[in-house]
């Protein structure tokens, strides 16, 4: 079965290929678009086809048009509806118009096409897919929760996963929804809604949970896998922070408050869901799951032994998981997620003639992991560009900006770098054999950077860079069986400066997508006071005095 997955509804439009139940590639429009989320900076254009992805994506399989057997469409048209609960009716009418002719868009972009192959999936069966079946040992029985702002008239789904088969147990009517309680809070706060969570969540660590008792009213578990999260009065509870102004005390308190009954809620539909299920094992998915600090609760509180979160759990991920639903249900068995590498990749010839053409003065060392550790020991910031581009939001070592965590205003040259928030933390990357000793409090290993783990007191003061105010770090565990590179990498910065850690953050500046391709990575180099691109295995160095373009 030769199946094409897309997403392209509500935002983060994305594409994937799956043959015979083997992930074999998955991109985010984004990358190629260069426009972040699929959102122009103008003109909203959520519903924007994944076209660039599509074709890289077939490509990749060596497939044309015709070949494929089925295309999934990450949302069902014939489970909306534009006037219930929570619509916004004259959107959702225009929205039902491009869905409805998705396959004829996508015969134009994709000629050869057969539009009687294109299926709608659900959204939350997409995103459900995207975690339950591709999730490590896929053929274990597991159960799946899925939350998110909304699919067609829900906004979460918790089930089993049971002989690859998904039996929905609890499916959340709008206009209840944690994932657009949060994103009005993220509104209200003075950030892009459907965009800056991340934000919110990081913003949350500086304030007190002074507001819970006003807050449960409103957001609290229901029972029976339901809950309430809607009609909350955000003003009467803190002035609104306009765009671009510095949150104050009491706006953090109001994100640690909401994050307080947000972690409370999951918990509770956790412990039902195990109830049950009976499983020992949940998978999650939907942009709620890139909460990561609700995820090390759930993990660390909740009555699952084991949970995994799917890396591009937001609505790129249902790209994947629509494709992988229809594999399913066709018989093919299917395979594990390989990892979050799943994007575009350069071989060396192809870098060195970019490079060439960029009229750039690169070197070649006998040992790129080497000559970057050494960078790195002496306090250069480093643009890491190798191996095929991630698949989600995190950077993981493919695309990544890599700093010496040994010196605390590396995070401040870093955001000054971004263009980032100051209250915003970076990551640790570190060997996974090494992680125990150093984190604690979160599932350990942590591949995809998507839990929250304490810092040992011991350590805090060695790595002060990656310790957020509450002293946590979201940590990214590398082994060299997945990240042979990055994990000499690693290891040669260890031998020099007695740290087994590195901070890893996304290779981008505000407002623009992660870094892709070679022409990305040298736009960003140029413009950005970086001192290192390593790209492949070539090294270009910013020459002592020379300007930032």
């Amino acid at each position: 079965m030769r199946v094409l997955g897309v997403n392209a509804v509500f935002h983060d439009p994305a594409a994937a290929i799956v043959v015979d139940g083997r992930t074999v590639a998955a991109a985010e429009e984004e990358r190629f678009s260069r426009r972040k989320h699929g959102k122009d900076p103008v003109a909203f254009s959520a519903w924007e086809l994944p076209v660039q992805a599509m074709r890289w994506c077939l490509d990749q399989a060596g497939l044309r048009p015709e070949d494929l057997d089925a295309v999934t469409y990450s949302y069902d048209p014939a489970l909306a509806d534009p006037h219930g609960p929570g619509q916004d009716g004259d959107w959702e009418i225009l929205r039902l118009l491009f869905v409805e002719r998705a396959p004829s868009f996508m015969v134009t972009a994709l000629p050869g096409l057969d539009p009687a192959k294109v299926a709608y999936v659900p959204h939350h069966v997409a995103h459900a897919a995207s975690a339950g079946l591709a999730a490590p040992d896929p053929g274990r029985d597991l159960a799946v929760f899925v939350a998110d702002g909304r699919g067609e008239t829900a906004s979460h789904l918790a089930g089993a996963y049971t002989d690859g088969r998904l039996e929905v147990l609890a499916r959340q009517p709008l206009p209840e929804s944690l994932g657009l309680t949060y994103e009005e809070l993220t509104e209200h706060l003075g950030f892009r809604r459907s965009s800056d969570e991340y934000k919110v969540m990081a913003l949350a660590s500086y304030g007190k949970p002074t507001m819970v008792e006003d807050l449960r009213d409103r957001i609290r578990y229901e029972g029976e896998g339901l809950v309430r999260a809607s009609g909350v009065d955000w003003g009467a509870l803190v002035p609104a922070c306009r765009p671009g102004e510095e949150p104050g005390p009491e706006h953090a308190d109001l994100a640690a408050s909401v994050q307080a009954v947000l972690e409370e809620t999951l918990l509770d539909i956790a412990e039902w869901l195990h109830r049950r299920t009976g499983y020992r094992r949940l998978a999650m998915a939907g942009g709620v799951a890139l909460n990561c600090v609700a995820n090390s609760r759930i993990a660390r509180d909740g009555p699952f032994e084991d949970v995994w979160v799917q890396p591009a759990a937001g609505d790129a991920g249902t790209a994947l998981g629509g494709a992988l639903h229809a594999a399913s249900v066709a018989g093919d068995p299917i395979q594990p997620m390989p990892g979050a590498d799943l994007g575009r990749s350069w071989d060396e010839d192809e870098l060195a003639r970019l490079l060439d053409e960029a009229a750039v003065d690169a070197e070649r060392p006998d040992d790129v992991a080497d000559a970057v550790a050494r960078a790195l020991h002496e306090d250069a910031l480093v643009a890491w560009f190798q191996g095929r581009s991630e698949y989600g939001p995190r950077a993981l070592g493919h695309r990544s900006l890599l700093a010496n965590p040994s010196r605390a205003e590396n995070l401040d040259r870093l955001n000054a770098v971004k263009g980032r928030e100051r209250f915003r933390p970076v990551a640790p990357m570190v060997a996974a054999d090494r992680a125990p000793e150093i984190f604690s409090g979160g599932p350990l290993p942590s591949p995809y950077m998507l839990f929250v783990h304490n810092v040992d007191p011991d350590w805090r003061d060695r790595v002060p860079a990656v310790v957020h105010v509450d002293s946590t770090a979201r940590v990214q565990t590398v082994d060299p069986e997945d990240d042979p590179l990055t994990a000499r990498v690693l290891d040669r910065f260890e031998e020099l400066s007695g740290l087994p850690v590195l901070v890893n953050t996304s290779l981008n500046t505000a407002g623009r997508p992660m870094v892709d391709s070679p022409r990305d990575a040298l736009e960003c180099f140029g413009s950005a006071p970086v001192d290192v691109l390593a790209i492949g295995p070539f090294i270009v160095r910013r020459r002592r005095g020379e300007a930032v373009r």
